[in-house]
């Protein structure tokens, strides 16, 4: 599941997973590894909850941009995760088969802008230029939400990390679930 053995069942951990079961119906792997700071881990989606909501960013949105980030960095948790979840909220699994795999039929300009820039945050933060900056404006993105958005990709980045380096494989239940072109395109990480 991970390479962490389970913390002790704290009454903070035992709220996490019964949190997993509720919303899940099973405890997720990666809330067996950041059960290890419950504390941190619902911090952090304070943080990443609040970002969204500064930028305004819808849930198809912010699918758009884990899924694309997710997918660069090569994380298939966050990929199968929120493929799943980006082809609920569409009601499109090939749009987000499509976003993971780097072909963005179906997007607005907009949200092609956005797709583009996760994935560039995600390969190489210190390639972007100013020109890509000027390509969000151009899509109708203003700098309050270009702001928004790098830090909501960036936080996401970091979460994948944390999952990533401690050995989270995706849930057999995510593989089950997940829309055939949301798993077919899942072809990288653990």
């Amino acid at each position: 599941m991970t390479f962490l053995a389970d913390p002790d069942p704290t009454p903070q951990v035992r709220a996490l997973y019964d949190a997993d079961v509720q919303d899940h119906g099973y405890v997720m792997n990666l809330s067996r590894a950041w059960a290890h700071n419950p504390d941190a881990h619902d911090r952090f989606f304070a943080l990443v909850a609040d970002v969204a909501r500064s930028g305004g960013l819808s849930m198809r949105e912010r699918g758009i941009l884990v899924t694309a980030c997710a997918s660069t960095l090569g994380d298939s948790y966050c990929s199968l995760a929120w493929g799943a979840k980006l082809a609920a909220e569409t009601d499109d699994a090939d749009l987000a088969g499509g976003v993971l795999t780097g072909a963005d039929t179906g997007l607005s300009e907009r949200e092609q802008a956005m797709a583009s820039w996760a994935r560039r945050v995600a390969a190489d933060p210190n390639g972007t230029t100013s020109a890509n900056v000027a390509g969000l404006r151009e899509a109708g993105l203003d700098d309050a939400t270009i702001f928004a958005v790098t830090v909501f990709v960036a936080l996401r980045l970091a979460f994948s990390t944390v999952n990533d380096a401690l050995g989270a494989v995706p849930d057999t239940e995510l593989w089950a679930t997940a829309p055939a072109p949301v798993a077919d395109a899942v072809t990288w990480g653990r």
